[in-house]
């Protein structure tokens, strides 16, 4: 597939096979419907095979860099078992795909990021926040389990007393506190930060490139080993898409107001 036929992607070469990728919905800060979802699972195979590519930076259009799932496609799969198929293998790509691309990936994380987006976020090999960034895994507040990456990597980055609490919190952190806790790379004042990751671009691309990408290759091998944790996790959370919880979670933010989950109940 070709960049150019990418509808919510940006691509722009830069000096030294550096690729900057932009995720562009800024009207509804960067969302993921149902067309990004699929592009953020499918562009590092494409990235793979770009021989003029050895360092990717990944940033978001206007304010955000992605809030998350938009409730158009978080509806279009309620109890929709073709549609839950789709999203699950697509949430499984997208953490599998970028483990699996060898040239390393930055993100220059500028403001909110959740769900998927922050799946993008959190799975690069170097992440860079803006001091004013906000993430939140997000699915509790959805009533789902959490998923995506973060069964993968949060306890690697921050470990698993800050993972538990924040996934189960679901609370909001800071681009401050993410790095002091390690789930981020670095952090740096807003109008710093794609200085920041493009520096940093720089000097990987002006680096030994096989040895870097075996570097990557080998560490990835500590995530390739909580695959099937990862599995299980997306396997729990696409159950929460049947549950009476999504509904009234996808309500309340609707209504913007705090939820009150019914809970679901079993038979014997």
């Amino acid at each position: 597939m070709k960049y150019s036929e990418y509808q919510h992607l940006l691509f722009e070469r830069k000096d030294d096979g550096i690729l900057l990728i932009t995720i562009n919905r800024p009207d509804v800060l960067n969302a993921t419907n149902n067309r990004l979802h699929w592009e953020l699972s499918r562009v590092w195979l494409d990235i793979a095979d770009d021989a003029e590519t050895n360092v990717v930076v990944v940033t978001g259009a206007g304010r955000a860099f992605s809030a998350g799932g938009d409730l158009a496609m978080i509806e279009d799969m309620t109890a929709n078992a073709g549609n839950i198929a789709k999203a699950w293998k697509e949430a499984g790509d997208i953490v599998y795909n970028m483990i699996n691309l060898d040239k390393p990936i930055i993100t220059a994380i500028n403001g909110v990021a959740v769900g998927a987006g922050l799946a993008v976020a959190f799975m690069a090999d170097i992440s860079i926040a803006s001091e004013s960034m906000r993430i939140t895994d997000g699915h509790l507040r959805l009533g789902v389990a959490a998923g995506d990456h973060a069964v993968i990597i949060w306890p690697l980055l921050c470990g698993m007393a800050k993972a538990k609490y924040y996934l189960m919190t679901a609370d909001f952190i800071d681009g401050k506190e993410a790095e002091r806790i390690g789930l981020v790379s670095l952090c740096v004042p807003a109008d710093k930060l794609m200085d920041k990751a493009m520096e940093v671009a720089r000097k990987l691309a002006r680096g030994p490139q096989q040895a870097l990408r075996f570097t990557k290759r080998s560490l990835n091998n500590w995530l390739r080993a909580a695959g099937p944790a990862f599995d299980a996790s997306l396997a729990l959370e696409m159950m929460g898409f049947f549950s009476p919880d999504l509904a009234e979670g996808v309500k309340a933010l609707q209504e913007k107001r705090q939820p009150s989950f019914p809970g679901f109940a079993t038979t014997k």
